[in-house]
């Protein structure tokens, strides 16, 4: 892999949509677009370009598309696995993954990815 290549963000979408108790629940698909034109307008708060985001989707959240900016990678199955897959296949890449899932955090750590918490993308402290 390319170390410069630039950096790599995947953001684990059920995970940071679910932090914030606005009733995403209602509307997952919703939740997870909202999530993305988030980071198509705005970015990563601290991280100028150049940046790679990937928005890993999972169950109803599936079939939100990419926008410019933004890759949406629907998981088959667990998106905790796809986001490990990603990481992996990424490897000796600059990698930062957005969850603030303990076991995910533990998975990908393992594979020298440096992570931090939904509030990198929502405002306010990792």
């Amino acid at each position: 892999m390319d170390e410069d290549a630039p950096l790599l963000v995947i953001v684990d979408a059920a995970n940071v949509v679910g932090s914030v108790p606005d009733g995403w629940w209602r509307d997952r698909k919703g939740a997870a677009e909202r999530l993305r034109d988030r980071l198509a307008s705005e970015g990563l708060p601290g991280h100028p370009s150049p940046v790679e985001v990937v928005l890993v989707v999972e169950g109803a959240a599936r079939g939100v598309e990419s926008a410019p900016g933004v890759r949406v990678e629907a998981a088959p199955g667990s998106g905790d696995d796809r986001i490990v897959e990603l990481v992996e296949s990424n490897r000796g890449r600059p990698c930062l993954v957005i969850t603030a899932d303990r076991e995910l955090r533990r998975r990908v750590t393992e594979l020298d990815a440096e992570v931090t918490g939904p509030r990198a993308v929502l405002g306010g402290s990792p």
